[in-house]
């Protein structure tokens, strides 16, 4: 039998996941009895009316008699999907499925995918803005940048309930929580690093930005032109913003100026990274290739050169996965009665992850398996704690 934390090492068919995909992955459960005439007078008429009178007296009751205030929106335009890029609303649902399925497997809350057949920020915004009675939280998916940045910000202004991009901030979430896990097994401390991400995306701007929270002693970021520096021409908004906060020691070039002497590489685009310049880190460097199908730089490769190393594979050791993160976040969230997640209670989720970590660490296992069943109610707490704290509970 394969444990948890093992990787998946047996080839998966065609066969075998378009069975699985069949009618899709989700269905609506009842949760109130419907066995007699009694029991569906209670739940439907003439009884829901008392319900609904009810609402329409004093709205928060809603809270409390809908399942609104625990239903997830899973919202995405089908504009950066997976590694597959802007293959539209229709193809992407089936990855909304899955993150619906996951947030009831690792969350216990319910979620609703909805894909949406427009890329205008506005008109999403709308959308969900009037669609607001019907869910309790936002999980925005797939929505390529720079426009995920702005639509993000939007929606949290508009909205009274929490939105998060998970594409940004869960995978800064894992990555941080990786990090912490690695630099305790090889006895480092996040202030003396250098870390460079290649990619400035959405996850990779969101991975820059946690880890200069948690204190880190220096980012660099890489995009398709080189190395984002102040003053650098063709910067959009927010590349302009970046910059001003990373590159502390004014590196000029591309990947291989960027990684030499580097302690840590993170890799969320598909650029692949050369082995002559995963040698010329520091040494015990980190490596977390997490590209998907194929890392910037195959493992084993990595391996030769680097004291850690994580993809965001099932196949290889040190898998960085979102799911990690943003089921325990929005439940800890939804659990606080909190209006937004904060900056406090991402760095919250990420201690808790590395947490769960600590009793079982070594170079190849610096997270939990994404099947640990601690992880979700652990981050749940402490991100329901650090709402508390940061005042939005």
């Amino acid at each position: 039998m394969t444990a948890v934390n093992d990787p998946v090492t047996t080839e998966l068919s065609d066969e075998e996941i378009f069975r699985a995909h069949e009618g899709g992955k989700l269905a609506v459960g009842a949760t109130a009895s419907l066995a007699d005439p009694r029991a569906l007078s209670i739940a439907y008429t003439p009884g829901v009316a008392r319900v609904s009178r009810a609402i329409a007296d004093d709205p928060a009751l809603a809270a409390r008699y809908t399942w609104a205030h625990r239903l997830v929106a899973v919202v995405s335009d089908g504009t950066a999907v997976l590694g597959l890029g802007d293959i539209g609303p229709s193809a992407s649902l089936p990855v909304m499925e899955g993150k619906a399925a996951l947030f009831k497997t690792f969350g216990g809350l319910d979620s609703i995918p909805l894909v949406l057949d427009t890329t205008d920020v506005d008109e999403i915004v709308e959308t969900l803005v009037r669609l607001r009675p019907s869910f309790g939280a936002v999980n925005l998916e797939d929505v390529a940048a720079p426009r995920c940045f702005e639509l993000e910000a939007r929606l949290i202004e508009a909205l009274d309930v929490p939105v998060m991009h998970d594409d940004q901030h869960g995978t800064a979430v894992v990555v941080l929580a990786a990090l912490r896990g690695a630099n305790t097994v090889l006895g480092k401390d996040v202030a003396n690093q250098r870390a460079v991400i290649s990619g400035a995306g959405a996850a990779g701007v969101a991975c820059a930005r946690i880890l200069l929270a948690a204190g880190i002693g220096e980012v660099t970021v890489v995009d398709s032109r080189g190395i984002v520096h102040v003053g650098r021409d063709g910067l959009n908004p927010v590349k302009a913003e970046l910059a001003e906060v990373t590159n502390a020691s004014g590196l000029r070039g591309g990947i291989a100026e960027a990684l030499r002497g580097a302690d840590v590489f993170v890799g969320v685009s598909s650029s692949k990274v050369p082995e002559d310049l995963i040698a010329s880190m520091a040494d015990d460097s980190i490596v977390f290739a997490l590209s998907n199908p194929d890392p910037e730089v195959h493992p084993d490769v990595a391996r030769r050169h680097a004291a850690v190393v994580a993809t965001g594979r099932s196949d290889f050791p040190n898998q960085i996965n979102n799911v990690l993160a943003f089921p325990g976040i929005f439940r800890g969230a939804l659990d606080a009665g909190a209006k937004r997640i904060t900056e406090g209670m991402k760095l919250a989720a990420a201690d808790a992850i590395a947490a769960v970590a600590a009793d079982d660490l070594s170079a190849d296992r610096i997270v939990p398996s994404a099947l640990d069943p601690r992880v979700g109610p652990e981050v749940a707490a402490a991100v329901a704690l650090a709402a508390a704290e940061d005042g939005v509970a």
